[in-house]
C-alpha cells in the first residue's frame, strides 16, 4: 500500500513516518507540506492512501480533496476534533487526532486492510460499515437533520424500537435504522451486553446491580436508565462478570 503524508508540520510528518515503520504493508513513498504540493504529488505518483492534515496554510485538506479528480483512500490526521462530521461526509477511512496513538493508527490500518480485500474474500460485506466495532471507534449517528460523531465508549444503551434502535449517549436518544440484532453482530461482547430482547447495555456504564423479579437482575446505568436482565441472560452475565 503506497502512501503519501500531507502535513505542514515537518515534525508531525516525521513522527507519523516513525509510527508507520511498524506497518510494513504501508510504504511511505513521499510527503508534502501543503495542499498544492499534495495535489501535484498525488497526480504524479498515484498513491493508494494519503494521510492528510486539515488545517494547513492556503488550502485546507478538504479544499485539496475537492480539487482531485480521483481521490485515494484518506486517513485524516489533525489536532482538531470539530471536523469529524465533515470527514465522514467525504468518505474518509478514519480520523486520527494528534498526537496519534499507536493503537488508533493500528485500527486505521486494519480498516484499510479490510477495504482492500477482494469482494469474493471480504467476509464483512461490500461496505466497511459491516465490520466489527471496537472501543476506539467513533460512529456516525444521524436522526433527521441532526448528526453526531460519537465515541463508542460514550454510548450507554441501545434500545429496540421495531426495525429501529434508539441510541443513548449524553442527553441524546436519536433513532437509527438498524435492528438490535444487526447491532449486536458488530459490537464487542466484552464491552456491550444483550440484557434482554429490547436492550444492549454498555458494561462500563453500569452504576448499580440489584436482584430482580424471577431470578433476573436490574441494572442501573450512569444515565439513570433501569434495565432488566432476563433470567436467561442473567446466567451469562454472572459468568462474564465473575472472577
Amino acid at each position: 500500500m503506497r502512501a503519501i503524508i500531507i502535513d505542514d508540520e515537518r515534525l508531525a510528518r516525521t513522527e507519523l513516518k516513525k509510527l508507520l515503520q511498524d506497518f510494513p504493508e504501508v510504504e511511505v513513498i513521499d510527503e508534502a507540506a501543503n495542499a498544492q504540493e499534495g495535489i501535484q504529488k498525488i497526480e504524479l505518483l498515484r498513491p493508494d492512501l494519503i494521510f492528510l492534515d486539515i488545517q494547513m496554510p492556503g488550502k485546507t485538506g478538504f479544499d485539496m480533496l475537492s480539487e482531485l479528480e480521483k481521490s485515494p483512500q484518506v486517513i485524516f490526521t489533525t489536532a482538531y476534533d470539530e471536523y469529524a462530521l465533515k470527514a465522514f461526509e467525504v468518505n474518509a477511512l478514519d480520523y486520527l487526532l494528534k498526537p496519534i496513538e499507536p493503537k488508533r493508527l493500528a485500527d486505521a490500518i486494519h480498516k484499510l486492510q479490510l477495504t482492500s480485500v477482494p469482494k469474493e474474500q471480504n467476509l464483512v460485506g461490500e461496505n466497511f460499515n459491516q465490520s466489527m466495532l471496537n472501543e476506539h471507534d467513533q460512529v456516525f449517528v444521524k436522526d433527521g437533520e441532526r448528526c453526531w460523531f460519537v465515541k463508542l465508549t460514550e454510548i450507554r444503551l441501545f434500545e429496540s424500537v421495531g426495525n429501529y434502535a434508539k441510541v443513548f449517549f449524553a442527553g441524546n436518544k436519536p433513532l437509527i435504522l438498524k435492528s438490535l440484532n444487526a447491532l449486536e453482530e458488530r459490537l464487542d461482547e466484552k464491552m456491550f451486553f444483550r440484557a434482554n430482547r429490547k436492550h444492549i447495555v454498555n458494561l462500563r456504564m453500569i452504576d448499580k446491580i440489584e436482584p430482580y423479579f424471577n431470578g433476573g437482575l436490574l441494572l442501573e446505568l450512569k444515565g439513570g436508565e433501569k434495565i432488566e436482565v432476563s433470567r436467561r441472560q442473567t446466567v451469562k452475565f454472572k459468568e462474564m462478570m465473575s472472577l
